[in-house]
């Protein structure tokens, strides 16, 4: 029996098994595989390239690298395999993202080289629903972002996303690239919002989706309305959108000291069934 384990980057006729080993998890994965569904693996495409973890002529690990490096189903060998391979080719991405475990240990192995981080996140709990709520009814009020809208909801997703990563997606290209993503959520029917007299209270979006799983991304309330009741209510109705039409599993993960989100989010009924960590450049 072949025993040998090996790396390379994986071209377009590798799909079918990469689609295989991202489907061993479809809520831990779902960044990764909605990517994947959509573009294939050829790199120009995907936004990054696809590394695979060989053993004994078996595809059994990946890992994504392009703006993140994330791993996937990876074990110490591949973890070990995928860093020697992050360190020869530099740094590229602007973090790492991924199940604690592995990523945890990506680190550790890439900090010496790669390090300091801006912040390191290590405990994020991955949480999961399958079902609506029967204790709280959606707000009636939170509805699909309209394309006309772009300048409703961009100050809103620029706040969060300043909130929530410490620097602002303005930065570096005068924010071209995130409006692209903010344009394409919207566009594609899956940026929420409750908005009121022109300004958005609350938003989030339906961000990776494949037909297993998707995951719930960007939950913000504006400040002056916080302590409301609007993310249990808010996150109700996209959490409704999501199991009607996307996916029959929707997750989310949140940071381990935003406790008001944790608390809101299990009123919903979502569940920690895991971790993720993120290391931020």
């Amino acid at each position: 029996m072949l025993t040998t384990t090996t790396t390379k980057v994986l071209e377009p006729g590798d799909l079918h098994a990469a689609l295989a080993v991202l489907d061993r998890d479809p809520v831990a994965n779902a960044f990764v595989a909605a990517r994947v569904k959509v573009a294939g693996l050829d790199p120009w495409r995907l936004g990054g390239e696809m590394w695979g973890w060989y053993a004994g002529g078996r595809l059994e690990s990946l890992c994504y690298a392009g703006a993140n490096l994330v791993p996937i189903g990876a074990g110490p060998e591949a973890v070990r395999a995928f860093a020697d391979r992050a360190r020869r080719s530099g740094r590229r991405c602007s973090s790492i993202v991924g199940p604690a475990p592995a990523t945890a240990e990506l680190w550790n192995l890439l900090e010496p080289h790669w390090g300091p981080a801006r912040e390191v996140r290590a405990h994020q709990p991955l949480m999961v629903t399958r079902a609506m709520p029967t204790s709280v009814t959606p707000d009636p009020l939170v509805r699909r972002v309209r394309k006309d809208e772009m300048e409703t909801i961009m100050p809103a997703c620029v706040a969060m996303f300043t909130e929530e990563v410490g620097v602002s997606p303005l930065a570096g290209d005068g924010g071209l690239l995130y409006q692209a993503r903010v344009a394409e959520l919207v566009g594609s029917g899956r940026s929420f919002a409750r908005v009121e007299n022109g300004r958005v209270v609350f938003k989030a979006e339906i961000g990776a989706a494949t037909d297993l799983a998707c995951q719930i991304q960007g939950v913000w309330v504006a400040p002056e309305h916080r302590g409301k009741g609007l993310s249990v209510t808010g996150m109700a109705a996209v959490l409704g959108y999501a199991l009607r039409e996307v996916a029959p599993v929707v997750s989310l993960y949140v940071n381990d000291y935003n406790t008001a989100a944790r608390s809101a989010y299990r009123r919903v009924g979502f569940e920690e069934v895991g971790a993720f960590m993120s290391v931020l450049f």
